[in-house]
């Protein structure tokens, strides 16, 4: 199931839903007063669809909210409008990147490649043309642009802290040129400097574990009312989870990942002796 909505979005259709509940109105109560169906004040209240100006207006009357909330909801109303920067990329809402772009921490576990936010602009065209479908280089280009544009939060604010466990194959794996990997690899080396970057290997010598099953990602939000949501990648698609029961198991096996992994010394200490070995 595909998360509904970008954060200010969710955010909204959370405030609105408070604010019904506060005023002590059943959804059956408030839709007839608002001209609606219960099914469209509900999908409001679910970011399942849009809102405009005039309706969240029509909404803090009959709610009875004034002064300072009223000015900051319509405020988030428009927010809500805003596109995001990967729209200039041809992205959309739908995917991984406005989750990320939202994030305050993301815990991603990669088995067959380095960790998106820690590629350089060689290993992501390798990347493109070697996996289908077919693209054309002004594409490839296109997201190039937009994962090195994703990367600037590792150094700018907001602040993205990133825990990536990535597994000792994805480091042997030539991908591209034998230089293209070389690079990789020392840009590896320098991102253990970055306070926002914990990077840990999982090595081969382990054998058998859970990560085999492929890569996900468990990503945290800076607003305590955001639930921790997880995303999941295979062969076909991908998929956001957001069940609390289902999101704890991805964590667990994240932190089960990260105990059996190299620590962050010792990572970088076989990353150096694998590009010593190219």
């Amino acid at each position: 199931m595909r998360i509904k909505g970008t954060l200010p979005q969710r955010q909204l259709a959370r405030t609105l839903r408070r604010l019904r509940e506060e005023a002590g109105l059943s959804l059956e109560e408030a839709a007839p007063r608002l001209d609606w169906s219960a099914s469209k004040l509900s999908r409001i209240e679910t970011a399942q669809q849009g809102v405009d100006v005039h309706w969240v207006r029509s909404m803090l009357d009959l709610y009875n909210v004034g002064g300072a909330e009223w000015t900051e909801i319509i405020d988030l109303v428009r927010a809500t409008k805003q596109k995001g920067w990967w729209y200039a990329y041809g992205l959309s809402d739908a995917g991984y990147v406005a989750l990320e772009a939202d994030a305050a921490v993301v815990h991603e576990y990669q088995l067959g490649y380095i960790p998106g936010l820690l590629q350089t602009a060689d290993y992501i065209r390798a990347v493109f043309r070697g996996t289908p479908p077919p693209r054309a280089d002004a594409e490839i280009e296109r997201i190039v642009r937009a994962r090195l544009f994703r990367q600037r939060r590792l150094t700018e604010d907001p602040l993205l802290e990133l825990v990536a466990i990535v597994d000792e194959t994805a480091l042997r794996r030539p991908i591209g040129e034998a230089e293209v990997m070389r690079e990789q690899l020392r840009h590896l080396v320098r991102q253990f400097a970055l306070p926002s970057v914990c990077l840990q290997v999982l090595p081969t010598s382990i054998g058998v574990h859970e990560g085999l099953n492929g890569p996900f990602w468990v990503l945290g939000f800076a607003d305590p009312d955001e639930p921790t949501i997880a995303y999941v990648e295979n062969a076909v698609g991908a998929m956001h989870v957001h069940k609390d029961t289902e999101v704890r198991g991805y964590k667990l096996v994240f932190d089960r990942l990260r105990s059996e992994a190299l620590s962050p010394r010792d990572s970088v200490a076989l990353i150096e002796r694998l590009v010593a070995e190219r």
